[in-house]
């Protein structure tokens, strides 16, 4: 092997003068040259500093350096999601915020590249929407979905998002069930991260990682499946796995896996409360330890100390001098209690000063570190809105750009090919009329392109965020479909029928009339019309 040559630096006309004159000097300031030579321009790759000289650091791949410690992040993550209230609120709030109440589909079928295949007329084609959603809604709202018959298509949104969170993936196996009165066979089986691993304990492969066969490019074909949790020792069935192919023999997913991949080349998921679990615990910890000095600050503790070196005199016999002994009712705190000491004794209260001033300003700083890694800022993370309106505001909208990306995930990782297969079955049975769909990829995407709506952000002025939708919409940068989905979460075609419906009853009923009917009225007009902050 041959050693890399490095070029040492090169004597300046400044530093043969300084050699010159003071030769000690001139020789520290080539060796410092040369040091810094030798590590390059950069301070943080120097290993002779003293920040930075204990430093280990690890060269591994991403599965190298991850899925030995999946196990020990997922128990870890797990346990503190139960017993911390801040791991705890953390997730909680995210599967709220791009979860809560469930993501609901929108046909938006291409109609571009459908003219001529489906119809002709705008009528053909929102026809085939209302189906398509219509189709889709019955299987999703059913617990027939769910291989367990336990959840709905919402449930297990909720249940895929918060299995990633705190395990880091989760795996999602399509199946085929046929049950009585039932038009539809697909179904759910949502597989917790600890059944896949490797079979009969191998070690890790480059084309067998973390339970997950790759292809020569690393793209999952297979995986092997553990047929109970291995946390259930009693079951037999733990120790025993199956390998389920990641596509079918149409091409089609049949196993979908959700985790963010942070690495190039990584197979598995990392937790979300990973870069945190430690300073969460030791918050836990800390906050325990508060609770318990406050407690026992509480109780007023008092304690009777006695310079006797036998100790406290007995209590039921008198010593020299005295003429009765003592009992225990004695030594009670009560009102106006009058306690008689023996020689060589004094009283001590216990004082832990508690509570600590500094509990609150030191638990806020560090979780303001811990919202910057988990993407929630510090007031969303604990609730805490103390500050001004726009501070306020600042914070929920830094905290819906996380929201959204996680939605945006979620609609794409999970819901959308979901929504393929059903739609995919409900047409290969003849419940829904798409020609061309199985003759070309093209036209097959174009019918099952979708939109995916979610529950709406937060609105802290509501005046001022409907006077803002209502200015890009008259300035025609927004629609009132897009507007609608953001303030209320609901299909604007609905609402936009039922109010058609409400209008028409009120004009028959002599309520309004048709030339008034869309007019707001004057006082409402005024408030609208006021300036906003």
């Amino acid at each position: 092997m041959s050693r890399k040559r490095i070029s040492l630096p090169e004597p300046t006309v400044l530093d043969k003068a300084i050699g010159w004159i003071s030769p000690e000097t001139g020789v520290r300031r080539l060796k410092a040259r040369a040091v810094m030579a030798l590590y390059g321009g950069y301070n943080a790759a120097r290993k002779d500093r003293r920040q930075t000289k204990y430093w280990q650091t690890s060269e591994g791949s991403a599965n190298a350096v991850t899925l030995p410690d999946l196990p020990t992040l997922r128990d870890r993550s797990r346990d503190l999601i139960r017993n911390a209230p801040l791991a705890a609120g953390a997730v909680n709030t995210v599967v709220t915020n791009v979860v809560g109440t469930g993501l609901m589909v929108q046909s938006r079928i291409d109609r571009d590249v459908l003219q001529g295949v489906l119809g002709d007329k705008e009528e053909d084609f929102d026809a085939f929407e209302r189906a398509a959603e219509r189709e889709f809604r019955l299987w999703a709202e059913s617990q027939n979905c769910d291989v367990s018959r336990t959840q709905n298509f919402v449930g297990l949104q909720d249940l895929v998002l918060r299995s990633t969170l705190e395990s880091g993936d989760v795996f999602i196996l399509k199946t085929f069930i046929e049950r009585p009165m039932w038009p539809l066979g697909t179904a759910l089986q949502v597989i917790e991260a600890d059944r896949v691993c490797n079979p009969d304990g191998k070690v890790d492969m480059p084309f067998l990682s973390g339970g997950v066969e790759l292809d020569i490019y690393g793209a999952p074909i297979a995986y092997h499946v553990l047929k109970a949790h291995p946390g259930d020792v009693m079951d037999k069935r733990s120790r025993e796995s199956l390998r389920v192919s990641a596509y079918g023999r149409d091409g089609m997913r049949l196993m979908l896996h959700l985790f963010t991949r942070q690495r190039p080349g990584l197979v598995r998921g990392v937790p979300y409360m990973a870069p945190v679990i430690e300073s969460l615990k030791q918050l836990d910890k800390y906050t325990e330890a508060e609770i318990m000095a406050a407690v026992i600050s509480a109780m007023f503790t008092v304690f009777v100390k006695s310079e006797d070196p036998d100790g406290l005199s007995s209590m039921n016999e008198a010593p020299a001098g005295m003429p009765t002994g003592r009992d225990d009712d004695e030594f009670r705190l009560g009102s106006g209690a009058i306690l008689d000491l023996m020689p060589y004794e004094s009283i001590e209260i216990a004082d832990p000063k508690r509570p600590n001033q500094a509990f609150d300003p030191f638990m806020q700083a560090i979780l303001r570190q811990v919202g910057v890694a988990l993407e929630i800022p510090f007031e969303i993370l604990i609730k805490h809105f103390t500050a001004s309106y726009s501070a306020a505001q600042a914070a929920l909208v830094e905290a819906w750009k996380f929201f959204r990306s996680r939605r945006q995930w979620l609609a794409c990782t999970f819901c959308q090919p979901v929504y393929e297969a059903v739609i995919t079955e409900a047409v290969a049975r003849g419940r829904l009329n798409a020609p061309g769909f199985f003759s070309d990829p093209l036209i097959r995407a174009a019918y099952l392109d979708t939109e995916w709506i979610g529950p709406p952000r937060g609105q802290i002025d509501q005046l001022k965020e409907t006077n803002a939708a209502r200015e890009r919409v008259n300035l025609g940068i927004s629609t009132l479909a897009e507007e609608t989905a953001a303030l209320t979460g609901g299909d604007w075609e609905q609402k936009h029928k039922q109010r058609a419906k409400e209008r028409r009853m009120r004009v028959e009923d002599g309520l309004e009339t048709g030339a008034d009917s869309d007019a707001t009225d004057p006082e409402t007009q005024k408030m609208l019309d006021q300036p906003t902050d």
